[in-house]
């Protein structure tokens, strides 16, 4: 009998796939070079803010951003979100925005999540935002960062929107998830993040599947010390492998937020090998980046989520991205040379 059980294209077999933890050999760890320096001056300069009020005020910066941003208004960003909603695949919302420095900028990042949740609902688009706490204000103080998610939780709960906060660096995670625990009763349509990248992750997985939360399961995108974070790529991708596996066997619903091919493989054998439900798990990817793949998926029957970010603080988020696979830099470059030699009218 044939396995009708989807599948993706074969992809070379990843060094991250065997459960057993090795140490890399001298050969990956120098493969990984170039690219992890590349990756630490993005992310250096994705912390610049006079480098973001700069790249945010130049026009010829717009064509390229539009690549992985849905648009600088939350129209531009409603639209894309129907489109992508048309092509068989799910979203989720993010408002572009983080590191407030004043209560004001803070009630007002959430009243711009207030507007996107209405917005959602009267377009009849799917309901499900992504948030960062320290755009809601928790570097100001925490019971106005509290304040202001419980307001967002609260139109949640009214509309029936799913609510996901994003983890950012390494000294929010205590902080974030305290939040969420705090505020789950309020709303229980709510997830988490986990990062890969971080040592610790394997124990707040734990701790997370006992308390049975949605989670969403990234590699991460920021730069930090290596006493609490695994530098080397192969390293990241082994700890990305091993609580994948953990949780597609025994969470309570995972997205794996990845859009590295041999991952992808990997997961699809763990829920064939484990029988598990398509109900358990989703795939989720960035707006703009790899749109071949994420057809692929969603044409083989998985669920595809895209993570929409919308909004004119967009620097920080874009860097990032540049980051997490420089080969984005190539594309930004053509893109560039492309824009600066169309003839002038």
């Amino acid at each position: 009998m044939t396995d009708p059980r989807p599948t993706v294209p074969a992809t070379p077999a990843s060094p991250t796939s065997p459960t057993s933890p090795r140490r890399p050999t001298t050969r990956e760890l120098l493969h990984d070079v170039p690219e992890r320096a590349l990756r630490s001056i993005l992310l250096t300069l994705s912390r610049q803010r006079w480098l973001g009020r700069a790249a945010t005020g130049v026009p010829i910066t717009r064509p390229m951003v539009a690549r992985f941003v849905a648009g600088q208004t939350l129209d531009e960003a409603l639209d894309a979100i129907a489109s992508v909603r048309d092509q068989g695949m799910r979203t989720t919302v993010d408002v572009l925005g983080e590191s407030v420095s004043s209560p004001d900028d803070a009630r007002a990042a959430a009243d711009r999540y207030l507007q996107t949740l209405d917005a959602l609902a009267a377009r009849d688009l799917e309901r499900n935002v992504s948030l960062k706490l320290t755009q809601m204000g928790l570097d100001v103080d925490r019971e106005l960062c509290r304040t202001n998610v419980g307001r967002i939780f609260d139109r949640a709960e009214e509309i029936g929107a799913f609510v996901r906060i994003d983890m950012e660096d390494h000294s929010k995670v205590d902080a974030t998830l305290d939040l969420w625990r705090e505020l789950r009763p309020v709303h229980a349509a709510t997830g988490v993040v986990i990062q890969a990248a971080l040592r610790r992750s394997a124990g707040d997985v734990d701790r997370l599947i006992a308390e049975r939360a949605p989670i969403r399961l990234c590699k991460g995108a920021y730069k930090e010390p290596a006493a609490v974070a695994f530098v080397e790529k192969v390293e990241v991708d082994r700890s990305y492998a091993e609580l994948m596996e953990r949780l597609l066997r025994g969470g309570t619903h995972v997205a794996l937020a990845t859009h590295d091919e041999r991952l992808i493989k990997r997961a699809v054998e763990v829920v064939g090998e484990g029988g598990i439900a398509r109900d358990r798990f989703e795939f989720q990817m960035l707006y703009g980046i790899r749109r071949d793949l994420q057809e692929r998926l969603a044409g083989a029957g998985f669920t595809v989520r895209v993570y929409v970010p919308y909004g004119s603080q967009w620097y920080p988020y874009f860097m990032r991205r540049l980051a997490e696979r420089p080969a984005n830099v190539a594309f930004i470059l053509r893109s560039l040379v492309r824009e600066v030699s169309l003839p002038r009218r």
